[in-house]
């Protein structure tokens, strides 16, 4: 299992965050389990395991956002190249808690509208209100990723982009949202087993699409452009985490501790009463008492 406590809410963010300097990504294993010692079976049991606490923790987030009027929100902003899992995310560990304080935002290619405004302008209309669990399946690293290797801007609007995440992600810190960053970390080699494994069930035909494999004859592209984004963008109020993505269990637990460190980290309790208790129980069992 855990080699810490799972008090100990520091563990899983050191073990996965990405350390500072030049990135390798290849230095970077896809198929490990750090931090964690058992196998699928262990793992879909200890993200089971996580629910309880999670769900209370989230509930306790959205319950400080309606009563008391508190800035504090978390985004989760999970990138990674197709097949990487972030749908099994969504489904597997965010559906852990409450939908109703979850918000899941994906974002596609920019429609006209979107892109008559500057790129984070549709970000920023979909930001997590106080309250809230938002999550971002893909993000405004679209914007320096696929641009960049699409030649969609120019190399000096690609470089403006940068800092300009890094500032959007400071404003939201500083307006109490807890940033956290997501890379799901696949091998070539497993991403071309699941693309095989889709052609390969009637069931799962409306998950591919042709153009993966356009986006796949372009791996090396696409991992140096991550790796200048990673670079670029990982900060002290928004670093990144790297979650090796080959096995799907391990992915979906190490996420929800991750998560579960960052609402830990909050040190959330319940909203105090903002009325008479005693008197608030006085007066239902008078009604009750009349009727």
């Amino acid at each position: 299992m855990w080699p810490a406590s799972w008090d100990d809410h520091q563990v899983t963010t050191h073990l996965l965050r990405l350390p500072s300097g030049p990135v390798d990504l290849d230095a970077l294993p896809t198929d490990a389990t750090p931090g964690f010692d058992g196998g699928k079976k262990k793992g879909r049991a200890a993200l089971s395991a996580l629910g309880p606490d999670l769900a209370d923790l989230q509930e306790r987030l959205f319950a400080e956002g309606r009563a008391t009027g508190s800035r504090r929100r978390v985004l989760l902003v999970l990138q990674g190249m197709d097949t990487s899992g972030k749908g099994g995310v969504l489904k597997h560990t965010v559906g852990l808690v409450d939908p109703q304080g979850v918000r899941i935002s994906s974002f596609k290619a920019p429609t006209e509208d979107e892109l008559a405004h500057d790129f984070l302008w549709r970000i920023r209309n979909v930001t997590p209100a106080p309250g809230y669990l938002g999550v971002f399946d893909r993000s405004h690293y679209e914007d320096v990723l696929i641009a960049r290797v699409n030649g969609l801007a120019s190399p000096e609007e690609i470089e403006r982009r940068y800092d300009a995440i890094n500032e959007f992600e400071r404003e939201l810190v500083e307006d109490g949202t807890v940033v956290l960053k997501c890379l799901l970390h696949i091998s070539s080699s497993t991403q071309r087993e699941r693309l095989l494994a889709r052609l390969d069930n009637p069931e799962k035909y409306w998950k591919y699409e042709p153009g993966d494999v356009d986006v796949r004859a372009r791996w090396d592209d696409y991992r140096a452009a991550y790796r200048i984004a990673l670079e670029r963008t990982h900060t002290e109020h928004a670093p990144w985490h790297v979650v090796p993505s080959d096995h799907k269990w391990y992915r979906n637990l190490a996420v929800g501790r991750l998560l579960l460190d960052a609402l830990r980290g909050m040190d959330l309790g319940w909203p105090p009463a903002d009325f008479d208790v005693d008197a608030e129980r006085a007066r239902l069992l008078a009604l009750d008492a009349s009727t």
